[in-house]
């Protein structure tokens, strides 16, 4: 089983999930005041963007993670793989 063991990756995924919690939390609220069902559905759309963007960071976290375990790519190999990675999740990102 793969975990996330990078701690500035986990960092960054659990940032980036607290921060999507609190625009939740922000939604919540909105329904209980009884904000404009327009201005909640641009919230709504906001928070599945960044919950979208965190599981394809983790994503390629995991990807990252695993080639480098399985092929221990030297310093050129490393650059190149981390540019084809980014390059990846760039692609990917587009995607949605």
């Amino acid at each position: 089983m793969t975990v996330l063991t990078d701690s500035q990756d986990r960092t960054d995924v659990l940032n980036r999930l607290r921060r999507a919690e609190g625009q939740i939390r922000g939604i919540h609220r909105m329904v209980e005041e009884g904000e404009s069902c327009l201005k909640i559905g641009q919230q709504f759309a906001a928070v599945r963007k960044a919950l979208d963007s965190t599981y394809l960071r983790m994503t390629v976290c995991f990807v990252e993670q695993e080639l480098q375990t399985r092929i221990q790519p030297d310093a050129a190999q490393k650059a190149d793989l981390d540019l084809m990675l980014k390059d990846m999740e760039t692609l990917l990102a587009r995607m949605g």
